[in-house]
């Protein structure tokens, strides 16, 4: 058995590693190890995240998708997580998440009759949907908080923006002067992509 994991953090200040030691050992318990890993700093809203496409592209036929949970590897709108959703069962894809317990059956080596393999197959299949969707409406809810925040702030003339992360700038600079790529660059200084080549093309304005 193949196991891929996922791990992703909204925000290149979020540690999206934070989860890799409780993947690691539940693939344990069952027996198994984790034999790839994705990892990148991008929304579950966003479809075409690199890391998910890479690992996409790369999977074969009954491997293991493992993720600490569904809002990990999605808040995707309905139409876009269908077409997700479309992409991993084509690949022949088991997504197993460590909150959804139904789900583990995807990762034990279980030898049931077929009819019962089928409905529980069937009960995971749906029980995924409505996590996705429950992850995208607080995704939605989270957001619309967030504008009432900034437009009140601004309103009563408080609000100044998302403070600049001089660290992380820092090490960014450090590692493209010492000669790594962007994705490379990513992975160090553990953000996005998107934020390293913003970096880099502030410091070259």
């Amino acid at each position: 058995m193949f196991v891929r994991a996922y791990l992703r953090a909204s925000t290149s200040e979020q540690d999206a590693s934070r989860a890799r030691d409780a993947l690691e050992q539940f693939a344990a318990n069952h027996g198994q190890h984790i034999a790839c890993e994705y990892l990148e700093n991008e929304s579950g809203a966003k479809a075409d995240r690199p890391e998910l496409l890479h690992l996409l592209k790369d999977a074969k036929k009954g491997d293991v998708l493992l993720v600490e949970s569904i809002d990990r590897l999605s808040r995707l709108p309905a139409d876009d997580w269908q077409k997700l959703k479309t992409a991993i069962d084509s690949k022949g894809l088991r997504i197993v998440a460590l909150d959804l317990p139904t789900s583990h059956q995807g990762i034990a080596d279980t030898k049931g009759d077929e009819f019962t393999n089928r409905m529980l197959a069937a009960i995971n299949s749906m029980l995924v949907d409505m996590m996705a969707a429950i992850a995208r409406k607080d995704y939605e809810q989270r957001r619309e908080r967030q504008a009432q925040g900034i437009k009140k702030a601004k309103e009563e003339g408080r609000y100044k923006g998302r403070p600049v992360d001089v660290d992380l700038h820092k090490r960014v600079r450090e590692l493209l002067a010492a000669g790594l790529g962007v994705r490379a660059t990513a992975r160090h200084a553990g953000c996005s992509t998107t934020t390293v080549l913003k970096i880099r093309d502030q410091a070259a304005a």
